[in-house]
């Protein structure tokens, strides 16, 4: 059974099935309460690189040099990919983002590489 992974702006409401929340954004989103964030981890080790970051910049046009950088990165952090599927293997995994765009963006990218490599 593949597992539940969801993807989610962190700017929109907490739902009970969000079941476990993480943001994976390397800096806390600007505006943002810890309280209004309802994250049950932020797992800064799961986003990418300042410097990949600031070269992707959310460019459609860089999404696939980005997948490939950034799927390199998190090669190298195994700690933060146990945390993410062990999570997902309990039950609702939802990767927070802050992103605008909805569809070039870490969460996207790093759910499709969890996915590609779970064992479940």
């Amino acid at each position: 059974m593949e597992p539940d992974i969801k993807t989610k702006r962190i700017y929109e409401p907490a739902l009970p099935e969000d079941g476990v929340r993480v943001l994976v954004d390397r800096v806390w989103p600007r505006g943002m309460t810890k309280a209004k964030a309802a994250a049950d981890l932020w797992l800064q080790d799961a986003a990418p690189t300042i410097h990949l970051h600031k070269w992707f910049k959310h460019d459609p046009s860089k999404w696939r040099e980005f997948k490939s950088r950034y799927f390199d990165e998190l090669s190298q952090r195994s700690h933060a990919l146990t945390i993410l599927i062990d999570e997902a293997e309990r039950g609702r995994l939802t990767l927070l983002f802050s992103s605008r765009n909805p569809k070039h963006n870490q969460a996207v990218a790093l759910k499709e590489y969890l996915l590609s490599r779970s064992k479940f």
